[in-house]
Formats: structure tokens, sequence, C-alpha cells
């Protein structure tokens, strides 16, 4: 089993623990995939990479694709299969592969999104995307951002080495969810003092503004992911920008966006 197998099992091992339907809400969904909106999904075919138990599927069909092709490397595939049939949706495949191996004629949209930072080979997994976009297509993708992560990699990354050795209940109850609660109240008080100075500027502002929307259960399945995983990038945005420079990338079409203040999103067009 090489790294990626490693890393798509341990995420198939979050995935296939939590209940069925979307861990995400709507406004979670379009927030990740904008400026991807409706119009650029209605109608045409899309693949998502990396499409773990198929949480970010179920929301896309409410925008009416053509077809729907989902590629995940770990067997949570099963579980994006049943949620996939729950939506009544039928044009759809979900196919167990190497994103960075896989092959198609080509899609109107390809999305990738907290994948290519687990990676072996991140830039192996966006040339993939590239691949797999027809003439005139979109892609889309996130990542974590090396800028506004600095405390994260301080003292996430140290943790996250040892605890993705050991068996999944222990990191998700033992470890993740005594861990999340300091941040839980942590950002929750940012949010509710975001008015004041000091609240602006302490560490993961802007992210915190974000979760601290989110109920307990979804910060510890935060945590759960960022501990599960045998290996997890930062990308800087020069990294992002070097990607972007890809010829089949149409000039002018390209675009990065800062996410919460730790994130990149970034797309574009293919010739």
């Amino acid at each position: 089993m090489n790294d990626d197998e490693k890393t798509a099992e341990a995420f198939a091992t979050s995935w296939n623990h939590l209940p069925g339907g979307s861990a995400y809400t709507r406004e979670q969904f379009e927030d990740w995939l904008a400026p991807i909106t409706r119009k650029n999904v209605e109608s045409k075919s899309v693949l998502e990479l990396g499409c773990g138990n198929g949480s970010l599927l179920m929301h896309l069909v409410a925008w009416n694709p053509s077809q729907i092709n989902g590629v995940e490397l770990g067997r949570s595939t099963s579980a994006a299969e049943a949620n996939m049939r729950a939506t009544g949706f039928e044009n759809y495949a979900i196919i167990r592969a190497d994103l960075t191996a896989f092959s198609s004629d080509g899609f109107d949209l390809v999305y990738c999104i907290g994948v290519l930072h687990h990676l072996e080979n991140p830039q192996k997994g966006f040339d993939s995307v590239i691949a797999n976009v027809k003439s005139g297509g979109h892609f889309h993708c996130w990542v974590y951002a090396k800028e506004g992560n600095a405390v994260v990699i301080r003292l996430v990354e140290p943790l996250r080495k040892i605890a993705s050795r050991l068996p999944w209940w222990v990191i998700k109850y033992l470890i993740a969810t005594p861990l999340v609660v300091p941040y839980f109240f942590y950002a929750k008080l940012l949010r509710k003092f975001a008015h004041k100075a000091w609240a602006r500027s302490a560490p993961l502002f802007e992210y915190s503004q974000w979760i601290a929307q989110r109920p307990f259960g979804f910060f510890r399945h935060v945590a759960f992911d960022q501990l599960v995983t045998p290996r997890t990038r930062y990308i800087d945005k020069a990294t992002v920008e070097s990607w972007l420079s890809n010829s089949k990338v149409a000039p002018g079409s390209a675009y990065i966006i800062l996410r919460n203040g730790n994130s990149w999103k970034f797309g574009g067009i293919v010739k």
C-alpha cells in the first residue's frame, strides 16, 4: 500500500463512521465551490476528484447537472454510493480509483476540494484535474494554505504524526474530542467579540468566524480529519500560481481566492 492509499484508507475510516447524508450544509457547499455557481453546473457534466462519502455531490444534485462522476481511492465509495442513491439522481457513477491516474473523455467541470494537500505529489493531482476537463470547461480546487496556518502547523502537525498511527476510535474519542474543546470555546469567543480589535488580531480569527457557526460535532469532525491522515501539506500562494501557469489554462481565466484567512480556492478554464 503506497502513501496515498494509506491516506485514502484513513479518511475512509472517518467517512464510514458518519451517519448517512452530507456532512456539510448547503452554505458550506456553496462557499467551497464559489465562484462556481449553478450556471456552471446546470445541464453540464461534473467530476469530483476525491469525493469521500459524496457529501458535496449530494448538494451538487440540486444544481441539475446532466451527469455526475465521483472518484475516490478509499473504501468510502460504498458510503458515497448509498448517499447518491438516496438523492434520487440517476445519472451518476462512483468510481474507486487513484485520482492522480484517473483518465476520462473530459467533463464540463472538474473540482477537487480538500484533497490535493494530502497527496504524496499534490501537483500530480492538480495535473489530473486539468487533464479531465473538456476544452472550454471549468476547474476548481481548494487546499490548506501555508499562509495563516502557523498555529496549526506548530501545534497540530506534531500531534498528527503520532495520532495518525493509532486506531480511529482512539483518535476520534480520546484525542480529537478533548483536544478540540478549548478551540471550540475560543472560536465562539472570537465570534462573540468580533467587533473588538483584540479579537480581530487573534490567530485564526477569520477561520474561527466561519467555524463558530457550526455545532461541536463539526469541530470534532474537522479535528479528527486533521489527525487521522498520515500526511498534510500546507500550500503557499506561489505554488498555486505555479500550478496555474499550466499551458492548458486559458489566459486570463485563472483566479486565486484566500478563504477564511487560511486556505486557497483557485481555478479557471481549460483551453
